[in-house]
């Protein structure tokens, strides 16, 4: 009965991968593709590649989209593991659970909300839409999820090793910086990392509050995939999915 049961849970875990990688096995052995659609397999070429990197537009796009998303992450990050700090020490429960409440709001409220909120309030503070306003919109969307990813590990934290460290003449600051961020930095590297991920990924909120001559790779995408699709944008997922999977295969080495 066992034995029959791990097979099934083995075969549904095949399923489950099939269905998650099959279509990015598809896009990317089509980027190899001679012809020019994804209706039938013509040969083998690197065409697609040599065109991708020839795109000097989306070139840029690639770089403006991971720039946006390093810089909103570590303001998300910043910001959030302060908030994180300042939320763990609130004192009334009350004020606490109000914070925490406001905070998983932004979490689960849908994307476009957020997104025409943000085309409003810039708008209406004229701020011109571009490189600052899709910067602005990453980290404060990000920060709710840096708060999250910090908050555990201060939960975790040994109130005596604080005691310890007042005992022993170490001031308000040594405590925080020799103590406490050492022992939530895994958590900080996790929002961080999160923060960064769901900048990369954002369509909706960016959507909203690109301005024209500026644009990121998941927008372009888009806009591109709604003229007909181009197997250098399969060319590019390829890429993209090569340099994540190196990524990730050296972070479990290391």
């Amino acid at each position: 009965m066992t034995r029959k049961r791990f097979r099934w849970s083995y075969l549904y875990l095949i399923l489950v991968f099939a269905i998650l990688y099959a279509p990015i096995l598809f896009l990317i052995v089509y980027s190899f593709n001679s012809g020019s659609t994804m209706d039938s397999f013509q040969g083998l070429t690197l065409a697609h590649y040599k065109t991708l990197f020839a795109d000097d537009r989306l070139i840029a796009i690639v770089l403006n989209t991971v720039i946006i998303a390093l810089l909103s992450a570590s303001i998300a990050t910043a910001a959030g593991t302060f908030g994180a700090l300042w939320i763990h020490q609130t004192s009334r429960p009350v004020f606490k659970n109000t914070l925490l409440s406001l905070n998983n709001i932004l979490m689960v409220s849908p994307d476009v909300i957020i997104g025409a909120s943000f085309l409003i309030f810039f708008t209406t503070l004229k701020v011109p839409l571009g490189f600052i306003s899709v910067l602005l919109s990453h980290a404060a969307f990000s920060i709710p999820i840096v708060v999250l990813m910090v908050l555990p590990r201060l939960k975790e934290l040994n109130t005596s090793m604080l005691d310890a460290a007042a005992d022993l003449g170490a001031t308000q600051r040594q405590i925080l910086s020799n103590v406490v961020i050492p022992f939530i930095t895994p958590g900080i590297f996790a929002g961080f990392f999160m923060a960064l991920t769901y900048s990369l990924d954002d369509f909706a909120v960016t959507f909203f509050v690109t301005g024209n001559g500026f644009s990121t790779l998941s927008v372009e995408i888009y806009s591109r995939a709604r003229q007909g699709i181009n197997l250098e944008i399969n060319a590019l997922s390829g890429l993209i999915f090569l340099i994540t999977l190196v990524l990730i295969v050296g972070y479990y080495l290391m």
